[in-house]
């Protein structure tokens, strides 16, 4: 199965282009405070719709922009889809209405075209995002520096893999065991190879204010800064830990302790990586993606460490590339760590697909 972005949604309706008050930014988070400097060395970048207006433009060259941009997308047909199931000219058309609505600060457009909108990224860098985006076929959720996932709006950029609907449903996983026990909500969770901080911001949503805490790790430094700025938007700092390195090498001061393990790990077969849609082949970091010759590298050592690093009834978590990696990672764990784990499940994703494996510490 490929893995591609064309299921990634943004769950908001849009008003019409160019209409009076037609400009609204995007639902901020609940927390507006100032943001701490990253860990790293890495800084983040801002997401679009969160930089301040501080350009300008005329409301014809706007127009003009955009008639550019909307004919470019509507030439490129069906051509992508046909290429590698990417992105069509109506879905094209889609992601310029979201750009437009990041870039434009809010107010009313009913003005002559010689008058100055104000903008929060220059007239000139619309048009190399837009060139990106369909010549380069740059990921959109790059082109605007952010993604819609669960009810969060969380930061990306290159070297940062975009969190994808499915995974969500491991958030939902969490949710059911912990609400059924205590002593699971209370405990301390972990989420490796956390990338932007998705699902360790989510289970934090899950285990609520009295909840425990959650570990995220990640060997890639942008993936840590970037995580970081999501976990500071949402003044996550004192429920969410951050540590930088490879799988479990930051939790060897939690071994037997954990109460939970989720990971959405590199799961694609090395040689099915350049066959893959050109927005995420070409773009999205190799090191989030590439499981190995049979991308089982990573689920394996997962599952080896899981049986070390959680508690006696701790649960377990894990994203593969579909039913046949969950065949193989169960059959796996019961012939290598068979007495460590039970309630094994094999989990659907939104369309049906068996994706995920779940199981508990024995």
């Amino acid at each position: 199965m490929k893995l591609t972005l064309s299921s990634v949604y943004r769950p908001h309706s849009f008003p019409k282009l160019l209409n009076c008050s037609s400009f609204g930014i995007l639902g901020r988070p609940f927390c507006s405070s100032a943001l701490s400097s990253s860990p790293t060395c890495v800084k983040p970048q801002v997401p679009l719709f969160l930089r301040p207006p501080i350009y300008s433009t005329k409301l014809c060259d706007l127009k003009k922009w955009h008639d550019w941009a909307k004919g470019v997308s509507l030439s490129i047909g069906s051509t992508f889809v046909q290429s590698d199931n990417g992105a069509d000219s109506n879905m094209l058309c889609r992601e310029l209405k979201w750009l437009m609505e990041d870039a434009v600060e809010d107010h009313s457009l009913g003005m002559e075209d010689d008058d100055r909108v104000k903008m929060r990224i220059d007239i000139e860098e619309l048009y190399c995002l837009w060139t990106q985006r369909v010549q380069e076929r740059r990921p959109f959720q790059y082109v605007v520096g952010c993604e819609h996932w669960r009810d969060l709006v969380l930061s990306v950029q290159e070297g940062v893999l975009i969190p994808r609907p499915e995974t969500e449903l491991v958030v939902d996983f969490v949710s059911d065991v912990v609400s059924e026990n205590e002593d699971l909500r209370s405990g301390v969770w972990a989420d490796l190879g956390t990338g932007s901080g998705a699902l360790a911001i989510g289970i934090c949503g899950v285990l609520g204010s009295e909840g425990g805490r959650v570990i995220a790790t990640d060997l890639s430094p942008v993936a840590v800064a970037v995580a970081t700025y999501n976990v500071q938007r949402y003044c996550l700092q004192d429920k969410i830990d951050l540590r930088e390195g490879s799988w479990f090498e930051p939790l060897k001061d939690m071994e037997g302790k954990l109460a939970g393990l989720v990971s959405n790990p590199p799961y694609i077969p090395s040689e099915d990586i350049s066959g893959l849609q050109a927005e995420v082949g070409r773009h999205e970091p190799r090191l989030a993606l590439d499981g190995g010759i049979e991308g089982m590298d990573a689920l394996h050592h997962l599952c080896v460490g899981a049986a070390l690093m959680l508690k006696p009834g701790g649960f377990f978590a894990f994203e593969t590339n579909g039913e046949q990696q969950c065949c193989a990672l169960v059959d796996y764990i019961k012939s290598r760590s068979g007495r460590s784990f039970c309630n094994l499940e094999i989990r659907a994703d939104f369309a049906g697909i068996q994706r995920f494996v779940i199981g508990f510490h024995q």
